[in-house]
């Protein structure tokens, strides 16, 4: 089982999330969505698409665009529809 929390707090949870470069990517379904915000910022990569990003609070403490999830990945990255993957501040295990 792979776990993301802030603070102790559960983020997301999954026994099948897709590791690409580094970063494990969650389905979206295993989210706890209400600590999420989407913000406007994307930014590009040229053999995934354009990933959009999500804000996270979580007992006070709010990390900007901390969360991001690629809503139509080119081919190469299909793996990874519908999943969403943490910064480095967000401990994943």
């Amino acid at each position: 089982m792979t776990r993301a929390t802030l603070n102790d707090i559960v983020l997301a949870d999954s026994d099948t999330t897709v590791v690409v470069e580094g970063n494990h990517y969650f389905p979206k379904d295993s989210v706890n969505w209400q600590y999420f915000t989407s913000t406007e910022l994307t930014t590009g990569c040229p053999w995934k698409g354009t990933a959009t990003y999500y804000s996270v609070s979580v007992g006070g403490q709010e990390l900007q665009n901390i969360a991001w999830t690629y809503l139509e990945p080119k081919e190469a990255a299909a793996e990874i529809a519908e999943h969403v993957a943490f910064y480095p501040q967000i401990t994943v295990r």
